[in-house]
């Protein structure tokens, strides 16, 4: 996977963004700081302005010029803010709606501060770039959460149930892989009942969990690739993983459901799956555990599906979350 896409894809460039935003934002700042004239620096009332004294009896014009080291630190500072915006955008991440709406707002009242403020050669308050720190460090501090491994509480049996689609599946036909559920069963001594198949969306998993009789006390869930790659739209996405966590949520039972790798602008995704799991206390494992398996050299058979040694790697991350709450048993 080419290092840019899974920065992008993983959610990491969320994070890079808020800092170049940040960045760029007290750059600007010190920026205005140093080309603002202080009190000191202007003329009396009652003494002449020396400068357009000397201007008139030279017969020449005088404006006041930005130093170069200015100039190149005000673009420095705006070309960190675009690529921090642009950033953010990419990632998709799935920020709460009062959030975004903060982020956005106090973005637009920090422009519109600094074009009121432009040529004017006063400093104002500090009460736009404020907002915008307070904004953005609040936006990181509710995503990371989001990215940090699950820790999950000790098992009652060694058992657990696995839904998934063919990347759990694998591909079918000639691919003759030990997939990563078979291979967490002879591996870690562990009785998995795999409901995945190949092709499975939320709406078809809820149909086979319904025709299967479930009673691990563990479930890990690795869906929703197909719908968002088909033709699913988020509603109906919405509805059927709820339908399809509802089903699965039992007294005594833990899910663990892999978080989506989302493309760009595909953020409503994320933010279906992120309140289906708030609403139920599902953990999520994050988007990056998932896409550092699939950047390995050969982990897959064509970017997505996993060959032998991804489906190795995947049990080996899926372990790393289990296998503390299994370790009593």
């Amino acid at each position: 996977m080419n290092p840019i896409v899974f920065h992008i894809v993983s959610g990491h460039a969320f994070f890079s963004g808020v800092g170049l935003i940040i960045a760029g934002v007290l750059l600007a700042d010190r920026q205005a700081t140093a080309t603002a004239p202080s009190e000191q620096q202007q003329p009396a009332a009652d003494e002449p302005d020396v400068t357009q004294n000397d201007a008139h009896n030279d017969g020449r014009e005088v404006s006041a010029q930005p130093q170069p080291a200015s100039a190149v630190l005000r673009r420095f500072s705006t070309l960190s803010i675009i690529l921090g915006l642009l950033a953010v955008i990419l990632s998709s991440a799935p920020l709460p709606l009062p959030a975004t709406c903060l982020c956005v707002a106090a973005t637009l009242f920090w422009i519109i501060d600094r074009f009121r403020q432009r040529g004017t050669g006063h400093r104002k308050p500090h009460l736009p770039l404020i907002s915008m720190l307070i904004a953005w460090l609040t936006a990181a501090a509710l995503e990371l959460p989001w990215h940090l491994t699950p820790v999950l509480s000790p098992v009652t049996a060694p058992s657990l149930a696995i839904i998934g689609d063919s990347v759990t599946a694998g591909i079918g036909g000639d691919e003759t892989s030990t997939t990563w559920p078979v291979l967490l069963a002879e591996q870690h001594q562990l009785n998995v009942q795999d409901i995945s198949h190949v092709g499975e969306t939320a709406k078809s998993a809820l149909k086979r969990v319904m025709a299967a009789s479930i009673t691990a006390p563990l479930v890990i869930v690795e869906i929703g690739g197909n719908d968002i790659l088909g033709a699913t739209t988020v509603a109906d996405f919405e509805t059927s993983l709820n339908a399809l966590l509802d089903e699965l949520q039992q007294p005594g039972r833990q899910i663990v459901m892999f978080e989506l790798p989302l493309p760009p602008l595909f953020h409503a995704y994320g933010a279906a799956q992120r309140q289906a799991a708030r609403k139920r206390g599902i953990s999520l494992i994050p988007k990056r555990v998932f896409l550092s398996i699939l950047a390995g050299g050969d982990a897959t058979l064509d970017s997505i599906h996993l060959s032998q040694d991804g489906h190795q790697a995947m049990c080996d991350a899926v372990w790393n979350v289990i296998g503390p709450a299994t370790a009593a048993n």
